[in-house]
């Protein structure tokens, strides 16, 4: 199976009508959409979330902010998907990623930098079971497209 894993669109992607826009350069990549939901992150999976950060001067404010609205929540799945969607995503801090990338176009601070992207497979696994069930997790494929992306053996 390919590799999965876990990404969101913070609340001011919602709240700035990006969804269409990033959940696109996710699609036109080639990944498969492997499971999707718009929540509100409770204060309780936000500091599972964030957990790692407890006790840090930022910590309370990333809590704050991903709790003050609507969240997409994504697993993306395909060849080495961590890697390719955190370049994707771009640098943690806006004005250090790199044009083209999601943060590098639409992000201009660090804790409203538009997205969250897994930075190993097992931070991806502990992040996706916050906030879906595993049967919400599907495989498929898409043949018209398996063709053109997975060439190499």
């Amino acid at each position: 199976m390919p590799e999965r894993t876990f990404t969101f669109f913070k609340p001011e992607t919602i709240m700035r009508g990006f969804i269409g826009e990033v959940l696109s350069r996710f699609e036109r990549k080639g990944f498969i959409i492997a499971a999707m939901k718009l929540i509100w992150v409770t204060e309780k999976q936000a500091e599972k979330l964030y957990e790692m950060h407890k006790g840090k001067p930022f910590f309370n404010k990333l809590i704050e902010h991903i709790t003050s609205g609507p969240i997409v929540a994504l697993v993306v799945e395909g060849p080495n998907a961590i890697k390719v969607v955190r370049k994707m995503v771009g640098s943690t801090n806006p004005a250090e990623a790199e044009p083209g990338s999601i943060r590098g176009d639409y992000s201009l601070e660090t804790t409203c930098n538009t997205i969250h992207a897994s930075d190993s497979l097992e931070n991806a696994e502990r992040e996706m079971n916050i906030f879906f069930q595993k049967e919400e997790i599907l495989s498929y494929a898409k043949p018209t497209e398996k063709q053109f992306l997975f060439m190499e053996s």
